[in-house]
């Protein structure tokens, strides 16, 4: 921490602290992504549509919808 603090990275205790805290927030923020993505998988499996159909499909019902 002091060599951060050294090496002019970081000005205080405090803002290594809090960047510990932030960075442990983002990676907290991801893993609860991939739990999320992987009990999707699990309830509905994987995806088999194309691309291009998902994308036709989207726009058929954003034109249905008048947003198109």
């Amino acid at each position: 921490m002091q060599s951060q603090i050294d090496s002019k990275e970081f000005s205080s205790r405090s803002e290594v602290i809090n960047d510990l805290i932030r960075k442990a927030r983002e990676i907290e923020d991801i893993r609860q992504r991939l739990i999320a993505s992987e009990v999707s998988v699990a309830e509905k499996g994987w995806v088999s549509t194309s691309q291009e159909a998902m994308l036709n499909g989207f726009r058929e019902r954003a034109a249905k919808d008048g947003e198109l």
